[in-house]
């Protein structure tokens, strides 16, 4: 005589599903039928709170501008901490902070061994930028810069001042 094993009643015991048939198909129908779902709209989804209609997010001239200027100084950044480029060349379009952090990184940066810093920013390439506007004439964007040896962060604030983008903060990872 062979022992039964013991049961385990210690487990829940395992979920029931129900099950449904499918739906009969018309005679010459090639698909199921489809069932529409209306959720009710969301507030915190496009739903304006005053009721009125959901205007889709475009991309403004503004936002153009600000992610075209920071694509250009961010590569020029990176070019200044390569030794290739002056920082003087910059100073226009930053405020003073960001133009004396950027020239003492890029001092301190040069009293590295020559066959270091060289080899280290050759041929910068942005990957990708995203920008978020802080406030109307404000934009923070961070960038992904490629070199050849290392991919870095960059991080920057633009403002707009008298009509003209200053950069007013910039962090190179």
């Amino acid at each position: 005589m062979s022992a039964q094993p013991e049961l385990d009643r210690s487990r829940p015991p395992a979920p029931r599903y129900n099950v449904r048939p499918v739906p009969v198909l018309e005679p010459g129908a090639v698909y199921a039928p489809v069932i529409k779902l209306n959720p009710p709209p969301r507030p915190d989804r496009g739903t304006p709170a005053g009721g009125g209609q959901v205007v889709p997010l475009r991309r403004t001239e503004e936002h153009r501008e600000a992610c075209l200027l920071a694509r250009k100084m961010a590569l020029a950044a990176v070019e200044v901490l390569a030794g290739v480029r002056q920082p003087q060349q910059l100073a226009r379009w930053m405020d003073a902070r960001s133009y004396e952090a950027l020239r003492l990184r890029a001092a301190l940066t040069a009293q590295r061994p020559a066959s270091a810093a060289g080899a280290l920013h050759r041929n910068p390439a942005i990957r990708s930028v995203h920008a978020c506007a802080v406030r109307p004439g404000a934009y923070e964007l961070s960038l992904v810069v490629a070199e050849e040896r290392r991919v870095r962060a960059v991080a920057m604030r633009l403002e707009q001042d008298g009509g003209a983008w200053k950069v007013a903060a910039l962090e190179i990872g």
